[in-house]
């Protein structure tokens, strides 16, 4: 994230060398500094300068005619206009010509500051919406995967890699991270993606219906079977056949599952003869079935056959970088399919989402979105009305199970994202936003936080604004 340049303008020398001071240790952005408004616009040529901070009253160039001009030829710099006390109608005009706002001389720094800092917080989030929307819209249009994390983009490459073959594939991972998503990602990019996709959830049907369910069943196998009844087997025929949450399957079927993907043929109950099938096998669970295995619940035989190719979801606390994106994502859908007006979620409830542990993962988000639209009494949502419990997600075994199903650099830089994005955030929370106290208390250079802080994209200002 690149760094925000403010530029102010004034005549006066000895104050524009005091503000520029002043605003390098109190901001966390580049300070320039013009002394007519010609100078102004020749550093916005050859500068990406986010805000000006120019006087009203100047020889050459007036600060209405820069902010006219700033207008004309640099619409996405923000103006903050200094006036005289007795100066208010032509601020006023100032703000209907389009200025960010103004403030009268002579000035309190700490008011001016906190306008600044709120002017680049309202920048930042702008830029945030406007990125999360043209994602979510991209996401919608897809069908796939929102997020950007380490984690996420592992799971997906390996979704790229399978989903050409015809390879069986056995996604674990815990409630609620995205195992049937997953799975009808890899049909859609499948040469089998122009054709349903079969899903049946195994534990849902007691163990004689599911076998008529799977494998068919002809007119009289048993009672009620007033017809002959194809099954999902053949109906998967040419597609992919979904098995949600196979470590629930009977040992019985699990035998007959196997001879199927073993022979390719299925036999209807109450059938004599055998039918040929082309059907995909992609499998999931949130069990251990190796453990399983050795309790003699599952088979051995079978496990190999689903599992050619093994898909781990990570879970959401492993995935901080996405939970904005999706919490906006959810927002934006719930806002609409619940009737209600359009909410965003303040900072600090970003804040606290991203700090949450999520045992039900993106779920449980979802879940709390939802509740949040229906019962938030305001427009912008706050941390109160998440209703989330006070325990942080840490460092725990929930990370290292994820990182342990990446591969060594990959799982190394996201050991280290997760763990540089937790110290700074508490380390600011604990200063209040306070970045050269943050500085002295970590033992780093005021500017090498800040490096670091742009790095994870973390802003100061939000701390500054939670402990006001």
């Amino acid at each position: 994230m690149v760094a925000d340049t403010l530029l102010i303008v004034d005549d006066e020398i000895d104050l524009l060398a005091g503000l520029k001071r002043l605003a390098a240790s109190s901001l966390d952005c580049e300070v320039l500094t013009a002394d007519c408004g010609h100078k102004a616009l020749d550093l916005l040529q050859s500068q990406d300068v986010q805000i000006v901070l120019s006087d009203i009253r100047m020889p050459d160039m007036d600060g209405m005619t820069l902010l006219q001009r700033i207008r004309d030829e640099f619409p996405g710099t923000d103006v903050i206009l200094m006036t005289a006390y007795g100066s208010i109608d032509q601020a006023v005009k100032a703000l209907q010509q389009g200025a960010y706002d103004f403030i009268t001389k002579p000035l309190n720094h700490q008011q001016l500051f906190h306008l600044i800092g709120n002017c680049l917080e309202r920048r930042h989030l702008l830029q945030k919406n406007v990125i999360l929307e043209r994602q979510i819209k991209a996401q919608r249009e897809t069908g796939r995967f929102i997020g950007q994390s380490p984690a996420l983009s592992q799971v997906l490459s390996v979704i790229k890699l399978v989903a050409a073959s015809n390879i069986s594939v056995l996604i674990t991972g815990q409630s609620g991270t995205g195992k049937e998503l997953a799975a009808k990602t890899i049909h859609r990019l499948s040469d089998r993606g122009d054709r349903e996709l079969i899903a049946v959830n195994c534990p849902a049907l007691p163990e004689a219906v599911l076998e008529s369910e799977l494998f068919g069943h002809k007119k009289g196998a048993f009672t009620g079977a007033d017809k002959d009844h194809p099954g999902l087997f053949a109906a998967a025929d040419g597609s992919t056949l979904f098995l949600d949450e196979i470590g629930d399957l009977p040992i019985g079927l699990q035998t007959k599952l196997l001879r199927v993907l073993q022979e390719r043929e299925i036999r209807p109950v109450g059938g004599t003869r055998t039918r040929r099938i082309d059907v995909r096998i992609i499998a999931s669970t949130n069990q251990d079935l190796q453990e399983k295995m050795r309790q003699g619940q599952f088979r051995e035989d079978l496990y190999y056959r689903l599992s050619e190719i093994t898909l781990h979801m990570p879970p959401l606390c492993s995935m901080c970088e996405d939970i904005p994106l999706l919490a906006e994502h959810f927002l934006t859908r719930y806002c609409r399919e619940l009737n209600r007006e359009p909410k965003t979620l303040s900072p600090e409830a970003v804040r606290q989402l991203c700090q949450a542990r999520w045992p039900g993962n993106v779920r449980e988000l979802q879940n709390t979105i939802k509740r949040a639209v229906l019962l938030a009494p305001g427009p912008v949502i706050q941390p109160q009305d998440l209703a989330l419990e006070d325990n942080p997600c840490t460092c725990d075994e929930t990370d290292m199970e994820a990182l342990l199903n990446m591969d060594y650099r990959s799982a190394k830089d996201q050991a280290l994202r997760l763990f540089s994005t937790r110290y700074l955030t508490g380390l600011l929370k604990r200063t209040g936003g306070n970045v050269s106290q943050a500085a002295r208390e970590c033992g780093l250079e005021r500017q090498s936080l800040q490096h670091l802080l742009r790095k994870y994209n973390i802003s100061a200002q939000q701390f500054r604004t939670a402990r006001s």
